[in-house]
């Protein structure tokens, strides 16, 4: 494609250099430029890219897209300088991917929990429906049944669109993708066309990023502002915040609820540790799925499908036979007859919930044992308030490492024991090693009992001063239950 194509329509401030030249890529990492390619320099929250531009034309890049024109210019490269790299970095990466959104219908998911629950289980029921369908989530990326790897839950412009370029190209009709704060922020979402966008929730979270929930919001909120007319926003009613998200929105507005009116009304009828029996819209449903958070996941999969003009009663039948997702409140079974919970809860919204969820099936006969850390570098002040939240709904509370990253394991646990009272510490056991953690909490558990080792759900590593060693949580659990 020709440069002047890929700049088509892009408010330049000035240009040095002929734009009549062909483009063989984009990117935003001088690690990855090759010959022809386009370098967009974006000022990042750790690093300049203004000051790889030398880099990048050394690697061989032969146009440089940047917010300041360096004084030693390269005789042959092209400078086009913008305003605002980031904001125009989507755009023509989407349009050199020739415009992927504009032969699917993407739909983007966000919220503080439950994004991947959705995203996900929408890839597998549309796939259930006969649809050739793509996922773009925290697990992993998939492009109708073959996994792609993932580092981050949205991923930067130019993987975003050549993974969207390839759904198009295998013919994927739909595809859901996770949104996050971080993306809609640093406006990695930009150029895609959504056809419609699922509000699930919104709590603490992230604010080590964005400093306020006050931003947080904001940030969530910009992507609702940004659908067309032509897109649906579907969100949660029970939600404070729900109806905040869509009141500027011009996409058409549908409403979900498992607490009072809204389009797709939801209801449990029954639960317990192998399922549920659900009332979505005046119909039955059974799954296979626990807790009342996820009965509002599932009933904005059902309203999403309904949306999209699929058959209520197909739609029904297939909930009905979906698993959990990894890491989302998935059981294990010990021989001893204790029951284990592995599930991603990292937020104290995230952690009330399953620990209440937990607590309503249990109906008091059996004890909670909890294996909850929380992670290096990330949000302090959400930390005395997990400790806080599991001691409460808690019989026996085991702090751990979770993922300490580049901080002091023993300083985490003592930043989450702060939050305790001298009584509550009477429930808490500290343990750096986590698999020790898990272990002790098993040797806890009798026969009725449930542990919940919380906060890594599907991840399979543990980042130690800044080193990814491998560590599932699943793992862990089945090699102690194989000796017990």
């Amino acid at each position: 494609m020709k440069l002047q194509e890929i700049i088509r329509d892009i408010a330049a401030l000035k240009i040095v250099g002929t734009i009549d030249k062909e483009v063989k890529g984009i990117n935003i990492d001088s690690r990855l430029v090759e010959e022809g390619h386009v370098f967009v320099a974006i000022r990042g929250t750790q690093t300049d890219g203004h000051a790889f531009i030398r880099k990048a034309i050394e690697k061989g890049a032969t146009a440089v897209v940047c917010e300041e024109i360096p004084d030693d210019k390269t005789d042959d490269i092209t400078y086009i300088q913008v305003a605002d790299t980031e904001d125009i970095a989507g755009e023509i990466v989407t349009r050199f991917y020739g415009d992927p959104t504009g032969k699917i219908d993407l739909v983007g998911v966000t919220g503080t929990n439950g994004k991947t629950t959705v995203a996900t289980l929408l890839y597998n029921l549309f796939r259930q429906l006969g649809y050739k369908v793509g996922l773009l989530s925290t697990v992993c990326n998939c492009i109708d049944g073959q996994t792609v790897p993932t580092d981050h839950t949205t991923p930067d412009p130019v993987t975003l669109n050549r993974l969207l370029e390839k759904m198009a190209e295998e013919g994927c009709k739909y595809v859901f993708m996770e949104v996050s704060s971080h993306a809609i922020a640093q406006k990695r979402i930009g150029g895609l066309k959504f056809a419609g966008g699922i509000f699930t929730n919104i709590t603490r979270d992230h604010l080590d990023y964005h400093r306020t929930f006050e931003n947080y919001l904001k940030a969530k909120k910009a992507f609702f502002d940004g659908l067309p007319s032509t897109a649906f926003a579907l969100t949660n009613k029970d939600d404070k915040n729900g109806m905040v998200m869509v009141q500027n929105t011009k996409a058409k507005v549908y409403t979900y609820s498992v607490r009072g009116m809204g389009d797709f009304k939801g209801k449990v009828l029954e639960e317990g540790f192998d399922g549920m029996l659900l009332d979505f819209n005046r119909t039955e449903v059974d799954v296979r799925f626990i807790g009342r958070f996820n009965a509002s996941n599932l009933l904005a999969v059902y309203g999403t499908a309904c949306i999209l003009g699929k058959k209520t009663e197909e739609v029904l039948l297939q909930l009905s036979t979906l698993h959990p997702v990894a890491g989302r409140m998935e059981p294990l079974y010990s021989r001893k007859g204790y029951i284990a919970l592995v599930d991603y809860a990292h937020t104290p919204d995230a952690l009330t919930n399953v620990l209440a969820t937990i607590r309503d099936v249990l109906h008091g006969k059996g004890n909670v044992i909890t294996v909850i850390g929380a992670g290096g570098n990330r949000d302090h002040g959400k930390r005395p308030m997990m400790a806080k939240e599991a001691v409460k709904q808690s019989d026996k509370v085991i702090i751990t490492s979770d993922n300490p990253r580049s901080e002091d394991p023993q300083a985490i646990i003592d930043d989450m024991r702060a939050g305790l009272t001298s009584k509550e510490m009477h429930k808490v056991i500290s343990i750096v090693d986590r698999k020790e953690a898990i272990r002790t909490a098993c040797m806890l558990a009798q026969s009725g009992d449930v542990v919940l080792v919380a906060g890594k759900g599907h991840e399979n590593y543990q980042e130690i001063a800044g080193v990814k060693h491998h560590f599932d949580d699943k793992e862990v659990l089945k090699e102690i239950f194989a000796n017990e």
